[in-house]
């Protein structure tokens, strides 16, 4: 069931959830009004959907721990269609996002993430934290000391924090950072950037809305494409997300449920007023390492970042930039892969391509898809050019019965075909052929079709041509694309050589 969850998911960290997400929440408050920002919407309509989303998920997501809200990567995705359509086309998309995502969770298309390799997945975790680091930078360019000098205390609050006697290990440091760095800001009157500066934070809680949309075929094609590219990237950022907080808390997730979760919370953003979002690899590796691991985190970070906005927006506006921007530096450097730097050496070329070029697409493009589209490309074509090497053919003369035997070995389909023809002497003078497939698979038409041309070209020549040992899926498809057994078809395959 969708809704099932174990109750160590909620009260087996209880502490540690609701530590986490504390700091999540604050973390979470200057992110969505820069992301809404971005998208050319009023602040609250970010701030209430990561409200929204993080509530929702946290009871029908299928990663317990993981943190999703407002993204960058959403966002952009929206500009052009608020800027010529407005708010209420940008709800009605939401509302399709979700129901697209819900469809492509039925359908299992979680399941997926099986075809992303490691490399790419490294290159996408590296690719997030050079970016994350370089969002920080407007926060850190023409501004005074003081800010370095906050956002440096900052750091080394976080790091050396865990390391004080008794209490280090009971309060996460990111917490500790951004609380005293707001108290010291407070007390001293220092005029720095704090998140009041990045807009006005809303009073109000959110309220039921249908969007104010005609409901026509002509306003269904407006938001389409628009909702479709917004469920892709979404559940991508969500689902890769997902495979990195596996990996950091070392258990397992449900893709295909957080597929329909991730449908769900934009269907309850669009209806509360909020904008499209998903998992944010960020605020996730934030929780982690902050001691979240749980669906508590995340409802707790939810719930407090509208408690905070709404009912205590007057000191939540005075958190000090400069502490927020040293708890996303540790995230940066927390998410990058440094070992994969040191892999550099020891993976093979294609591995470290792979990775690389999902890196510089993610950064150069600011969308995670083309990126992973890139990459999950580049390691298909690579794969496929290494197992073609694999194929081979040995070939044995008996002189007495002047039949000459070939012994397929390996994978035969699109890229081996050519090279599997290569392997006969169709010119030579025999009475007999005989191929052996024992130790061989064909996978395709392409495959299928070069068996046929070998057979076709020896019968050509005079020889009587014999196929044996085909495994059964092998035996398969040759029997149903395979021409070389049936008449009224030579011809026509002959026809074009």
């Amino acid at each position: 069931m969708l809704l099932h969850s174990t109750k160590a998911d909620w009260l087996g960290n209880i502490r540690g959830d609701v530590l986490a997400g504390l700091v999540v929440a604050l973390a979470l408050i200057p992110e969505a009004i820069a992301f809404s920002i971005i998208a050319g919407v009023d602040p609250k309509i970010g701030l209430y959907a990561s409200f929204c989303i993080a509530v929702i998920i946290a009871f029908v997501g299928g990663r317990p721990g993981m943190i999703s809200a407002a993204t960058g990567a959403m966002a952009l995705l929206m500009v052009t269609l608020v800027k010529d359509h407005g708010l209420q086309y940008l709800l009605a998309a939401t509302l399709l996002t979700g129901l697209i995502q819900i469809v492509m969770g039925y359908l299992k298309l979680g399941s997926l993430m099986s075809f992303v390799s490691r490399s790419v997945v490294t290159g996408f975790v590296n690719a997030l934290a050079i970016l994350i680091f370089m969002a920080q930078l407007p926060e850190l360019t023409n501004v005074t000391w003081h800010v370095y000098a906050m956002t440096a205390a900052g750091l080394g609050i976080i790091y050396l924090f865990p390391y004080v006697p008794g209490i280090g290990k009971t309060i996460p440091s990111p917490l500790v950072c951004i609380l005293s760095l707001t108290v010291f800001a407070i007390v001293t009157g220092l005029d720095i950037r704090t998140v009041g500066d990045m807009g006005e934070l809303p009073d109000t809680l959110p309220i039921f809305l249908w969007p104010e949309v005609p409901l026509t075929l002509e306003t269904l094609q407006i938001i389409f494409p628009y909702a479709a590219a917004l469920a892709v990237v979404g559940l991508l950022e969500s689902l890769m997300t997902a495979t990195i907080v596996d990996d950091l808390t070392d258990t397992p997730s449900d893709k295909n449920r957080e597929c329909k979760g991730q449908g769900i919370a934009n269907i309850g953003s669009g209806l509360l007023g909020g904008m499209a979002g998903c998992a944010m690899i960020g605020q996730s590796v934030i929780n982690v390492k902050s001691g979240g691991r749980g669906r508590l985190s995340t409802l707790i970070a939810g719930s407090v970042l509208l408690i905070m906005v709404v009912f205590l927006n007057d000191w939540v506006a005075k958190i000090p930039m400069a502490a927020l921007v040293a708890v996303m530096i540790m995230v940066s450097i927390g998410t990058f892969d440094w070992e994969s730097i040191r892999n550099l050496q020891k993976h093979p070329l294609s591995t470290n391509v792979v990775m690389i070029a999902t890196v510089v697409v993610v950064v150069w493009t600011h969308n995670l898809a083309f990126g992973v589209f890139v990459g999950v490309l580049l390691a298909s074509l690579f794969f496929a050019n290494k197992v073609s090497h694999f194929m081979y053919v040995e070939t044995e003369m008996d002189e007495e019965k002047n039949q000459r035997t070939y012994r397929v070995h390996g994978q035969v389909f699109f890229n081996s075909s050519t090279k599997f023809l290569e392997h006969f002497d169709f010119k030579e003078a025999v009475e007999r052929i005989v191929i052996d497939l024992s130790r061989a698979h064909f996978w395709d038409i392409s495959a299928v079709h070069a068996l046929d041309m070998a057979v076709l070209k020896f019968r050509r020549e005079g020889a009587d041509v014999e196929l044996i040992g085909l495994n059964e899926a092998t035996e398969t498809i040759v029997d149903r694309f395979g021409v070389h057994d049936k008449p009224e078809q030579i011809e026509r395959v002959l026809g074009g050589h």
